[in-house]
């Protein structure tokens, strides 16, 4: 035995080396598979997300787009029927 080892020390080594009878290293490969495993599943997650986000902006966009051709449909609606109204005084002039 050591004698410059304190009692603490001494404390320390014995439980280390007990406590190595009870903890059983996994293999390298099998942690950095699970390792690998989890960065996969977070990388799919976050890359959904985006994609989800996209896909939520591309609606909203959609929307806009859509408001805006009814907008413009209405407009013309109201144009076709403002022609009809002065071809009908046109006509009806031409005719008296």
């Amino acid at each position: 035995e050591n004698p410059q080892l304190s009692s603490l020390d001494k404390t320390d080594l014995a439980f280390s080396e007990g406590s190595q009878s009870l903890y059983k290293p996994e293999p390298l490969e099998k942690v950095l598979n699970g390792d690998v495993l989890n960065i996969l599943k977070i990388t799919i997650f976050f890359q959904l997300s985006e994609r989800a986000a996209m896909d939520a902006s591309y609606v909203q966009e959609l929307d806009g787009i859509l408001k805006e051709a009814r907008t413009i449909e209405n407009h013309l609606k109201q144009k076709r029927e403002s022609l009809k109204q002065r071809f009908t005084v046109i006509a009806n002039t031409l005719q008296s």
